[in-house]
């Protein structure tokens, strides 16, 4: 019975979603559904949090490698959520909005989030060319047409690549380097991209009716329970 029951839910609440997108009387029954989605993500805050604190807490006891990361972490943990909470320094006062101009959090998240977060991409700049270069040498033929049509439209966003075939006339500006690379954005990538949304929409629906129907029961742990 405990295995039924939540099947049960499962079923009911994804057939009731469905039937809410296609019967107009019941859309209203699906959007107060969906609320109980920002409750779950709610618990699920409290869950990622106490479990942030769980494992670096445990790391700082066993002086596991890199302990002392752990403490900056906890430290930056703390700090934001005390300031978030009690909206410290938050000029409206604690009925303000937390990231009103001149609150710590957000000072915080201004001179000091958002440079690590332009530090890190700058460094993925470099991860990225790397994995490029090893991914985009000419190995066979699918390797080649992908260097070539990277390479395409690498030029085609610097000014080089119009100056290189600025002498093509109008009446072939297609095969100036900018409007190649848009030509191949728009129309073999794009058609790429739709394939993968396709195949991505399918597995949805493919795994939504397999949850629905009882058939995937992964999320209820171990079958022996």
């Amino acid at each position: 019975m405990k295995r039924q029951i939540p099947l049960f839910i499962t079923f009911f609440v994804g057939a009731l979603l469905i039937f809410s997108v296609f019967i107009p009387p019941m859309e209203s029954a699906g959007e107060n559904f969906t609320l109980f989605f920002d409750i779950i993500a709610v618990f699920a805050f409290f869950l990622g949090g106490g479990n942030l604190l769980r494992v670096h807490i445990t790391k700082l006891k066993r002086r596991k490698q890199d302990w002392p990361f752990s403490i900056v972490t906890i430290a930056g943990f703390a700090f934001m959520l005390t300031v978030g909470i009690f909206k410290i320094g938050n000029p409206g006062g604690i009925a303000a909005s937390v990231t009103a101009d001149g609150s710590w959090f957000q000072e915080v998240f201004n001179y000091v989030l958002t440079p690590l977060q332009s530090t890190m991409y700058a460094l993925l700049a470099f991860f990225v060319a790397s994995a490029s270069y090893r991914a985009f040498r000419a190995k066979n033929r699918e390797a080649t047409i992908l260097l070539i049509a990277a390479f395409i439209i690498l030029l085609g966003r610097t000014p080089f690549g119009l100056m290189v075939t600025s002498w093509v006339p109008e009446s072939l500006s297609v095969l100036q380097i900018p409007n190649l690379a848009i030509w191949i954005m728009n129309s073999p990538n794009l058609a790429g991209q739709r394939a993968i949304i396709i195949g991505i929409g399918l597995g949805v629906v493919s795994m939504s009716l397999r949850l629905i129907l009882g058939v995937e029961r992964t999320y209820l742990g171990d079958d022996s329970g």
